[in-house]
């Protein structure tokens, strides 16, 4: 399970759990420069996949299942599109083949906002405050937006910047058609970030992808609307691979 860019691996903690009891060997890591996870230089796709990679051969339980959130999902994709041969299902929520628009001075205005408040003194438990409550839709459970809060006030904020800078030259577009693993597309009904009709597209060019929206939830779906969100990834899981095609 791969976090986002205001995540850790608490941001997965209701999953960790449902998967766990349910049999599963579940595993939520820090990205790099998060948590206990020592930062990488550069910042960069390849370096998180590389991360990942790592984690997963360490694990020494042959091909896994990927469910990425947001950047998250990113960094699955690009594990995906480097060593396809370790994972077996994947599941993408909350995220895109690409972030935004490849307009350089877009791209700099979006780490500017979203990094002034740190300029100007603010914290990120403060920055969290402000954000979250943008992130979330009408049916958030109250806890799961709590723990999301938490979650975003404890990355540090050197870490933030360098995740951010990375994260506005994702662009994946051209493998998806290369993704030949049972995916599943979990988009939340009121997500800005990774809006529903950015994420039909993206499954709509998966193969044999399964794709579905999330009622009441936005951004941050598995902590908002947790026992939904775990429902489709246990029915997802149990399915036997033939069957998804």
């Amino acid at each position: 399970m791969l976090h986002g860019i205001g995540g850790g691996h608490l941001a997965f903690a209701p999953q960790v759990e449902t998967l766990a009891s349910s049999g599963y060997r579940a595993v939520a890591w820090d990205m790099p420069g998060y948590g206990h996870s020592a930062p990488i230089e550069p910042y960069t796709f390849k370096g998180l996949a590389q991360s990942c990679i790592t984690l997963i051969e360490a694990l020494q339980c042959g091909d896994v299942t990927l469910i990425g959130h947001s950047m998250g999902g990113m960094v699955a994709q690009e594990v995906m599109a480097r060593r396809p041969e370790l994972v077996n299902k994947l599941v993408l929520s909350g995220t895109s083949p690409a972030f935004g628009k490849s307009d350089g001075n877009w791209q700099r205005e979006f780490i500017a906002q979203r990094t002034a408040p740190l300029d100007a003194g603010k914290s990120m438990a403060q920055l969290a405050e402000t954000l979250i409550p943008q992130m979330i839709g009408p049916g958030a459970l109250p806890e799961g937006v709590h723990l999301a809060t938490h979650c975003m006030s404890m990355v540090p904020p050197a870490t933030y910047r360098r995740a951010l800078e990375a994260l506005v030259t994702f662009d994946r577009r051209a493998e998806l058609a290369r993704i030949s693993v049972p995916t599943l597309v979990l988009a939340g009904e009121f997500d800005k970030v990774a809006p529903p009709a950015v994420m039909k597209k993206m499954a709509d060019a998966i193969p044999g992808s399964t794709y579905i929206e999330l009622k009441g939830a936005g951004h941050l779906a598995n902590l908002e609307v947790p026992d939904d969100f775990d429902g489709m990834v246990l029915n997802f899981l149990a399915l036997p691979r033939a069957l998804h095609h």
